[in-house]
């Protein structure tokens, strides 16, 4: 308000070095603050007179323009796009080549702001010649310039195929991998993101992950003392999982699947999402890939999810988990049932709190077609016992309905249903007389001997 802007800009010129680095650090420190400042630095023309001499400049002014550019272009694609524009890039190439790693670590913090922001952007980044230059910067001693040169190849693969196979061509999955066990815990949060967004576009860009031999170092990372190492390994894990049958079945044979299900048990919040997502994709391929979670105990934890968890999309996610290991066969369904997650279900169903993505992901489970689907499958009928307890009276007479319908024919079912008590409950029922509810009940009623019933 003062227009301290315009006061700074010919100081960027000013003949004593000291004078220059500290009106761009005073801009940058501006520009930083909101996206309004950002925006008056960029009406007031000072972008070109910012990068006009940073060859020529010594190592703090190229730190401290480096840090205008990237607290400009933090802000949205558009003030990114304007330091696009006024050929910013090709001065932060040349700050990425400087002998000194804060001006390398303060280029390339630049370029991930800008790169962040979308595809075209991104592609800017690359065609300027900046990723093979990042590569290096990861192989260079100083952890802090690691760090910030992983993450802006993570933002740059981010976008698409053609962006994370430009990162890929430049050699950097070899060096990436190399970097999962290393002890600082903030470089190993970027190094799993930037193969995450690698992985996650193809299959082609999986294996190559895959083929880096991250497995089962990267499995570690799931015990890690660092939430978002725990997080980020699992989200690598997942981002591998989803795209085939093989390479979910080589996640299992490396002892992934137990190795989240732990991570799942051993953590809370949104750092489960990604183990439980992961579980999810390799149960969904295949009968057999299904089977290996439920072998490696899956279900408890993901049932534990549903009750422990109070966002909506975590347990949206565990439900969905679920229904991938339940729907290929009756033995799959017998699993999922007899984990008492049915009532869990349906007070999720019930709940008017609840999300609709969630109401729908737990509906597979609990209205009259999915009941039937279970007890199509599955004739474990004390895992819908519960479900005549609690179950609104709509849902309880089709569950009473489904019962009357296998009793008659399972005489181990019938056995069963005395003695966890389904029996009695149907007993304690109050059915409108000619009602089908009351058919419901003398059907199954009449399965057994009189004594038995009274």
């Amino acid at each position: 308000n003062s227009g301290i802007v315009c006061l700074l800009r010919p100081l960027l010129l000013d003949v004593i070095p000291s004078i220059r680095q500290t009106a761009a650090l005073a801009l940058g420190r501006l520009a930083d603050y909101d996206v309004e400042l950002a925006e008056a630095i960029v009406k007031a023309g000072i972008l070109p007179q910012l990068i006009c001499s940073l060859p020529e400049e010594n190592r703090y002014y190229k730190k401290a323009a480096a840090f205008v550019l990237r607290a400009i272009a933090k802000h949205s694609p558009q003030l990114a796009q304007a330091i696009v524009q006024c050929g910013a890039l090709e001065m932060l190439v040349i700050c990425l080549e400087d002998f000194d790693p804060g001006v390398k670590e303060g280029a390339s913090w630049a370029f991930g702001c800008i790169a962040r922001q979308n595809a075209e952007l991104s592609q800017a980044v690359v065609d300027a010649g900046a990723v093979p230059l990042l590569v290096l910067c990861i192989q260079e001693p100083e952890i802090a310039l690691k760090r910030i040169a992983a993450s802006t190849l993570s933002d740059i693969s981010k976008h698409s195929p053609e962006l994370a196979q430009t990162v890929v061509d430049a050699g950097a999955i070899a060096h990436l991998a190399q970097m999962i066990l290393n002890p600082d815990a903030k470089l190993k949060r970027q190094v799993l993101s930037a193969l995450s967004q690698i992985a996650k576009h193809s299959v082609d860009l999986a294996e190559l992950v895959v083929e880096a031999e991250i497995f089962p170092v990267v499995l570690t990372c799931l015990k890690d003392s660092d939430e978002y190492v725990k997080k980020n390994g699992a989200t690598l894990i997942r981002e591998i999982a989803k795209h085939t049958p093989e390479l979910s079945q080589f996640i299992v044979n490396s002892g992934g699947v137990a190795a989240v299900i732990d991570c799942i048990g051993s953590c809370k919040g949104t750092v489960r999402l990604p183990g439980i997502m992961t579980l999810g994709y390799v149960a969904a391929h295949s009968e057999n890939l299904s089977m290996a979670v439920i072998v490696s105990k899956g279900i408890s934890p993901l049932c534990a999810c549903l009750i422990e968890e109070h966002e909506d999309h975590i347990k949206a996610a565990a439900a969905w988990a679920l229904g991938q290991i339940g729907r290929h066969t009756a033995e799959h369904a017998r699993h999922v049932a007899i984990a008492n997650v049915l009532p869990t279900l349906l007070d999720i169903y019930v709940d008017t709190r609840s999300s609709e993505d969630l109401k729908m992901k737990a509906s597979r489970f609990v209205t009259k077609k999915a009941l039937k689907d279970i007890l199509q499958k599955c004739t474990y009928l004390p895992a819908l016992e519960p479900l005549l307890h609690e179950a609104p009276h709509n849902i309880m007479k089709h569950v009473i309905g489904q019962f009357s319908k296998v009793l008659p024919h399972d005489s181990k079912a019938r056995r069963l249903f005395v003695i966890s008590g389904g029996l009695k409950k149907v007993q304690e029922i109050k059915a409108e007389p000619g009602s089908l509810l009351q058919e419901y009940i003398n059907t199954i009623n009449h399965c057994y001997p009189e004594e038995i019933v009274r």
